[in-house]
């Protein structure tokens, strides 16, 4: 996938911090950017020497402005919340911090200072924390998704579909969809993957394009082609928005940060402060779940890159392969037996386990359910 024209700097930037992380295949990299190896090896060697600097067409601001004065320290303050209007004292202290700013207040200093401004807009800055996320060990062993409602425009209405890498909180995909769509949905899935490579595993709600509420069945169109690349699925538990708990917040801090007090046009425009958004989320602001850096500081590109081709399913010896009919149904042992239509057209495998008249009903190598022979529970 090609650099895009409306924000090329940070493109080349995002490419730089990947292509620097431990363990990184350049070639791999610049493949799936759609570049050539010749031209990654120069920005990147552009990046090495001056940073963001060398990626850019025109001169920047310098960060370090030695001897300032206490009134200008304050502007700095009121400058930072300017351009970020949700961000409490926390967050600007940080921010301030990263550009060595000398005589950084502290953040009870700078709140009192928007406070004094009358900045403050209720208990946003500064929230208290009700639990401790859980959080995975490393990038790509988990991703959350979810769409973040429906927002009014102009012309239609925009879903924002939102993946979050739940280690290093790395905002992977912030799209204006027109429809919540399974076809949307994957669309959008497949440039994220090319992007960064595949995670372990999807952690979802219950609702659709990925969810069944509503009826008994488990998996859709679109869990079954994530099951068919090697991502496992699992679901949040229903009326428990907490499971996804740091989507959920996300979802506030894009709320808070970008779509409050403003009306869209189209999608377009609606796509371009996604992206500037994502941008600032990822590299400048700093997150306090992770302790005030930035979700581009922990992530770094999965090892596991988007195949070009899919293997159909394959089974052992032992296995009893059943191709599932078109209403989700298949036969054995004589009894008719129900998964998800979604399974429709593919095999499955009732695969024996050590308990007597109990089967595995397994699909590639994802146990789906069991089947109890003797109670016959189904």
């Amino acid at each position: 996938m090609p650099f895009k024209e409306v924000s090329i700097v940070e493109q080349r930037e995002e490419f730089c911090r990947l292509a620097l992380k431990p363990g990184a295949n350049l070639r791999e990299l610049c493949r799936r950017i759609g570049i050539s190896p010749q031209t990654g090896y120069k920005w990147l060697d552009r990046y090495k020497a001056v940073g963001v600097e060398g990626l850019l067409d025109r001169s920047r601001r310098p960060l370090t402005s030695p001897g300032r004065t206490k009134g200008r320290v304050e502007a700095r303050v009121l400058a930072v919340r300017k351009a970020h209007p949700a961000w409490g004292g926390r967050k600007i202290r940080k921010v301030l911090q990263n550009q060595s700013l000398a005589d950084v207040p502290s953040a009870s200093t700078i709140t009192a200072i928007l406070r004094r401004h009358q900045l403050l807009d209720g208990p946003r800055a500064g929230e208290k924390r009700d639990w401790t996320r859980f959080e995975h060990p490393e990038p790509n062993d988990l991703w959350q998704m979810d769409f973040k409602g429906h927002v009014a425009m102009e012309q239609g209405r925009c879903h924002p579909l939102t993946v979050l890498d739940d280690h290093s909180r790395y905002a992977l995909e912030i799209g204006a969809c027109a429809t919540e769509q399974t076809d949307v949905v994957k669309h959008r899935l497949e440039r994220v993957f090319e992007r960064y490579g595949l995670p372990r595993r999807f952690l979802t709600d219950n609702g659709p394009p990925w969810g069944t509420s509503g009826n008994d069945e488990k998996h859709t169109v679109l869990t079954v082609w994530l099951l068919d690349l090697g991502i496992d699925v699992c679901h949040g538990r229903a009326y428990h928005p907490q499971t996804q708990g740091k989507e959920e917040r996300f979802h506030r801090s894009l709320k808070g940060e970008v779509l409050s007090g403003r009306t869209f046009t189209n999608l377009r425009q609606a796509q371009k402060a996604f992206d500037q958004w994502r941008q600032v989320y990822n590299t400048e602001r700093p997150h306090e779940g992770i302790g005030m850096q930035t979700p581009a500081t922990r992530y770094k590109m999965s090892n596991r890159p988007m195949p070009r081709t899919i293997d159909p399913p394959s089974y052992g010896g032992d296995d009893h392969v059943r191709m599932v009919q078109e209403g989700g149904w298949f036969s054995f042992k004589g009894r008719f037996f129900n998964c998800s239509r979604a399974f429709a057209g593919r095999p499955l495998a009732l695969r024996p386990t050590p308990e007597d008249g109990v089967f595995d009903l397994c699909y590639r190598h994802y146990v789906l359910d069991k089947i109890d022979l003797i109670r016959d529970c189904r």
